[in-house]
């Protein structure tokens, strides 16, 4: 269900970014007023700090799940490699380690495949869905729609569509506008690939840890060691060195683009200079708002949060805050002013209204219950 949602709201932010030469913060900046982008950011920011900080404490408990050096020591060593990674790294060394971080994912995969699951028990879990109405069933559809159709995919991927164009050569705004139906192609197959893997992952964490821990009655993981110390004996030792895989790769991956994709929107918002390829002293307040994002993250895991209730919670949020981005992002993607010919096409405008449609009412759902309680 999720595929096509998350494939049409990702693609018409694509398509923000090729035919507008601009990122969707710029663009919002541009044509609507700056209350309703400047509001979404700071929530933007706040969310992915939070998630960023949670995702800084998964990396070091999968390196401790391997190595026994204690996650409190190597938090602060974990932080600076990525903020190094993001201050003198060029876009095309970080587009080149994401894309090969990406390839962690496929632990997860493997791990299900460890499990020795009920075959029947999964057609029907897969196929069958059991749906309430309560406020526990409701929070977490939020959070899974809130984590997978997520602003901050938003913004990254209008974004990096522009610093893809600028890695050519395109570094003025009127060289990058404007798109080919062979680059509009190319967005559609790169958006379609990224989001089915996507979703393939999802599928399999779900899947292992349903198989494994809520099979064996182990409900309330308050930790990713928590998590993989329970898989062990489930699935063996196999199981969690690859989960240990997962939580680096994983981590490593989302940090920078969750403290990148804030930097992004904010930098568009205000006017500053901006990019991964831009130098350290020709983007100072982009990086800074990087660098302060990461390292209050950081600090997260020195206070006592709870990284999985942390996740829970900002993704719920991401979930409340989805709604009315991607209203914004119709209203965007229909506008001949910005879009030109290339405003979205009858299917496009179906599947992503229907996504709106989908996580209003999932939102609304979860508001009224909150309200009732």
């Amino acid at each position: 269900v999720c595929l096509p949602l998350m494939y049409s709201v990702q693609f018409a932010c694509a398509k923000v970014g090729l035919v507008s030469g601009m990122g969707l913060s710029g663009v919002i900046r541009r044509h609507y007023p700056r209350w309703l982008l400047y509001g979404a950011i700071s929530a933007l920011i706040v969310a992915n700090t939070i998630n960023a900080g949670a995702d800084i404490g998964a990396i070091a408990a999968g390196f401790n799940l391997l190595l026994p050096i204690p996650i409190a020591a190597m938090i602060v060593p974990i932080t600076l490699i990525i903020l190094a990674l993001q201050f003198w790294g060029s876009y095309r060394l970080i587009a080149m380690v994401f894309k090969w971080l990406a390839l962690a994912l496929l632990a997860y995969i493997a791990t299900a495949f460890l499990t020795h699951p009920d075959g029947g028990a999964v057609l029907r879990g897969t196929l069958v869905p059991a749906i309430h109405f309560d406020s526990a069933f409701l929070m977490m559809l939020v959070a899974i729609l809130g984590t997978t159709i997520s602003p901050y995919l938003f913004f990254w991927q209008a974004s990096q569509e522009v610093e893809e164009e600028i890695s050519l050569g395109r570094t003025r705004l009127w060289q990058r506008r404007g798109a080919t139906d062979a680059e509009l192609r190319y967005a559609g197959w790169d958006v379609g690939i990224g989001m089915f893997f996507s979703n393939l992952v999802m599928y399999f964490i779900i899947f292992t840890t349903a198989a494994t821990l809520f099979a064996a009655g182990k409900t309330d993981i308050q930790s990713a060691t928590d998590a993989a110390m329970a898989l062990e004996p489930l699935a063996g030792g196999a199981a969690k060195a690859l989960l240990a895989v997962g939580l680096i790769g994983t981590g490593f991956l989302a940090v920078p683009i969750l403290t990148g994709s804030g930097a992004y929107a904010l930098a568009e918002a205000a006017g500053w200079e901006y990019g991964l390829d831009r130098s350290l002293s020709r983007a100072r307040p982009f990086y800074i708002v990087i660098a302060a994002s990461t390292l209050v993250g950081m600090l997260i895991n020195f206070v006592g949060l709870n990284p999985i209730t942390a996740l829970y919670w900002t993704a719920i949020l991401n979930g409340l805050l989805t709604p009315p981005l991607l209203a914004l992002i119709m209203l965007v993607t229909n506008n001949r002013k910005i879009m030109g010919e290339r405003v979205n096409g009858r299917a496009l405008n179906l599947l992503a209204g229907a996504t709106t449609l989908v996580m209003t009412v999932a939102a609304v759902a979860l508001l009224a219950t909150w309200a009732g309680a």
